[in-house]
């Protein structure tokens, strides 16, 4: 089974979760910058969340099926069209064989990912699908797309057959080029992709700026410049200064890690970065929010809110525990308990909550978590539920109790 690219698009390139265990020997991670986009795309399609997809940034391709294929698209929006029908996002949409997906400029954010049942199957290098392009090697040939290459896609999953089958059934004659399906992912689960306000935590040299500089670096609003690219994203604002000269040797410095180099304006380091950096690192982005970086173009503007380590960690992990259940809904609908509610959210914007038990491809399921104690428990659950509980915001959240 194949793709072929009829145009390639700005910067259209293979990625996966990254490239993990080889930073010592100077190796970047790579791998998605928006890896919640990412993760949601390859869940929709009923993929492991390290499938392969494709990055798109700013301009996308055009790709012509040579087989009826099951795809979603999450992340920033591109205008998406089958033979000139527009395509929604954060759903499955079933492409029919034959037809021709053309991804166009952005209408928000930047970047946009496209999984395809089966995932895109190309050679793994140091344990990763992921396209290091200035290293020229992973993914495609080490390369961004070019017009002409053919994109082979492994089988999909018992997931997806369902879905894609379900789709197929239902389609009606108008749809006979691709068909979406009704439910998507609610709204409330995304990022907050249109509120450029990222939460920081301190860096190491964070102290070693004036107080003028370390006050007008929480309070200023920064502005994306042209030279952003994969490997950084670019500020410009008011200069920020050292308190006294500061000679550093190398440090280690990670995706998230905002540096500061001697012209005073802050790079947040993206997922090409460098291993390691001699600039001093006045704060790091909480992992949470690095979606929302990743989602920055040439001429936004964001702005910076100090958090906690602590603060950060509970948010990550409250983000990384909706994925789960996300996930699970996809797979096994109408599962829980008294302290976790199904929201469904359908063409009509109808919400409701314990549905009775139905063909789970009808719907995609939303687990939102509650302020709970143990005494409002179900009965048939055991009398310590042992759900994991996070400290935030001054509360205690215990998420949602799942058995098995």
């Amino acid at each position: 089974m194949s793709i072929a690219v009829k145009r390639p698009g700005l910067m259209t390139s293979i990625q996966d979760l990254g490239r993990f265990g080889a930073r010592e020997v100077g190796v970047p991670v790579s791998g998605a910058l928006d890896t919640f986009a990412m993760r949601v795309a390859n869940i929709l399609v009923g993929n492991r969340e390290n499938s392969p997809v494709l990055e798109m940034t700013m301009s996308g391709p055009a790709l012509l099926f040579e087989q009826d294929s099951l795809i979603a698209l999450c992340g920033g929006e591109l205008t998406a069209k089958v033979n000139g029908i527009p395509v929604p996002y954060w759903r499955p949409v079933l492409v029919q064989r034959g037809s021709v997906l053309d991804i166009g400029y952005a209408r928000s954010g930047c970047r946009a990912y496209l999984s395809v049942a089966g995932g895109f199957r190309v050679p793994s290098v140091m344990n990763s699908c992921s396209t290091f392009l200035r290293g020229g090697f992973g993914g495609y040939e080490g390369r961004a797309l070019k017009e002409g290459d053919v994109l082979e896609t492994g089988t999909p999953g018992s997931i997806a057959q369902s879905i894609q089958r379900h789709l197929f059934n239902g389609m009606q004659e108008h749809e006979r080029e691709a068909a979406s399906a009704s439910w998507f992912v609610s709204p409330e689960l995304l990022p907050a992709y249109h509120y450029f306000t990222v939460r920081l935590v301190n860096g190491p040299e964070a102290d070693r700026f004036d107080r003028e500089s370390r006050e007008r670096f929480w309070s200023e609003t920064y502005r994306v410049t042209p030279r952003s690219d994969r490997m950084g994203c670019r500020l410009e604002g008011t200069p920020l200064h050292l308190s006294a000269p500061l000679e550093m040797i190398s440090e280690a410095v990670a995706p998230g890690t905002v540096q500061v180099p001697p012209n005073g304006q802050p790079i947040v380091l993206l997922a090409d970065c460098q291993t390691t950096g001699g600039y001093p690192r006045i704060a790091h982005v909480a992992s949470v929010d690095l979606p929302v970086v990743a989602q920055l173009k040439p001429g936004d503007t964001i702005r910076f809110r100090p958090v906690s380590l602590e603060e950060a960690q509970d948010l990550l992990a409250i983000r990384e525990y909706e994925l789960r259940l996300l996930a699970a809904g996809v797979e096994r609908p109408g599962q829980g308990s008294c302290n976790s509610f199904l929201a469904i959210r359908d063409e009509s914007g109808i919400r409701k909550r314990y549905p009775p038990m139905a063909d789970f491809i009808s719907f995609l399921i939303y687990w939102h978590y509650e302020i709970t104690d143990c005494r409002r428990c179900h009965p048939h659950e055991p009398p310590q539920c042992h759900r994991p509980q996070l400290r935030y915001g001054g509360k205690l959240w215990r998420l949602p109790y799942r058995p098995g």
